[in-house]
């Protein structure tokens, strides 16, 4: 039989000029010019690590550490399905395979317990205040120290503004109680002048206000550091040709400076969003005496005087886990409603 009568595969076909071109499952052809540029434009993975080897090395140290604060413990979530007992076992790794199964008993505890959605309404109470509250500050700021001329003047103020972020809670509620508290500086004064002094310190009817305050003092300064990077990378040029064409101050910040940080604010609208059944453990664990639980207990406030204070470790599994699917939905819907708006949000589309 002659070569020209040899049968041939539905993945080759014969052009014109005797070469073969292979075909796809259909028998259809697919274009030669496609597959080389796809396989053109990429590069191998040894040599793509031989290329950024020093960056990856670099990143090794980042990588492990949230493999081992954040994924590993991870594993422990199976406890929310159990009756956990870590003394079964002289190793409390080792007691999860020895405790009993419960399925979703700890689950139904929770969700019947009402404790749980008084702090579930008080978390999102604060949420929603910091969000109206806190969250506009960093960006006012951004705005009024990159309004400064001069160079000097704006790094002095932009390293007051950051220095309270590195205050441990413990300082930031001792000062505010130095300040507003009964026996305060304020307290005095107005004792001195003879009129009755105040505790702002111990008024469960503001506390919601005043943990907002006490963490736009705090951390008012790092998210201008944030906006501050975004706005130096908007080039002068557009000001001077937004001026050139008769753009006054406000029309220029409404033009050139807001449209530059819209991702930025997008980007960290979606994480507060995310992060919206955290607002500040540490925070109002040292003031909950002062205002008592009604006031100042959320989610993890909540897990940590009926879970893990009370060796309940189920039961705080659970209620960490609900945390974690809630704020995980939250994450996906506000980065829905970011792509809606045109924005890239912490992920692409």
């Amino acid at each position: 039989m002659s070569h020209s009568t040899v049968p041939r595969s539905r993945a080759e076909a014969q052009t014109k000029d005797g070469t073969t071109r292979a075909e796809g499952p259909s028998g259809r052809r697919r274009p030669e010019g496609k597959r080389k540029g796809r396989r053109a434009g990429r590069l191998s993975l040894r040599i793509r690590f031989g290329r950024d080897r020093t960056l990856v090395l670099m990143t090794v140290p980042a990588v492990l550490l949230v493999l081992v604060f954040n994924y590993v413990p991870i594993l422990g979530n199976v406890v929310a399905f159990q009756d956990y007992d870590p003394y079964l076992s002289e190793n409390g790794f080792a007691a999860m395979f020895e405790s009993p199964w419960v399925g979703l008993e700890q689950f139904e505890r929770v969700l019947a317990d009402s404790e749980f959605w008084h702090a579930v309404q008080n978390t999102f109470v604060l949420f929603f205040l910091q969000l109206v509250l806190f969250f506009p500050v960093p960006i006012l700021l951004a705005l009024l120290i990159n309004s400064v001329i001069r160079p000097r003047v704006r790094a002095v103020a932009q390293a007051v503004l950051y220095l309270p972020h590195f205050f441990s809670w413990v300082l930031v509620v001792t000062v505010f109680q130095q300040i507003f508290g009964g026996a305060g500086i304020i307290a005095q004064t107005l004792r001195e002048h003879g009129r009755g002094g105040f505790d702002i310190m111990t008024d469960p009817e503001i506390f919601k206000y005043l943990v907002t305050v006490e963490g736009i003092w705090k951390d008012a300064g790092w998210g201008v550091i944030v906006f501050l990077a975004a706005l130096s990378s908007v080039s002068n040029d557009l000001y001077e040709a937004s001026a050139m064409d008769g753009a006054g101050r406000w029309r220029r910040m409404w033009h050139i400076t807001l449209p530059a940080l819209r991702p930025v604010i997008a980007l960290l609208l979606v994480l507060r969003v995310g992060d919206a059944l955290t607002v500040g453990f540490e925070q109002l664990l040292l003031q909950r005496d002062a205002v008592g639980p009604e006031a100042s207990d959320v989610l993890d406030t909540y897990v940590w005087w009926n879970g893990i204070r009370n060796q309940d470790f189920s039961y705080a599994a659970a209620a960490g886990l609900i945390k974690g699917m809630v704020g995980l939905t939250l994450v996906l819907v506000a980065n829905k409603v970011a792509h809606l708006m045109g924005e890239q949000g912490v992920y692409k589309k």
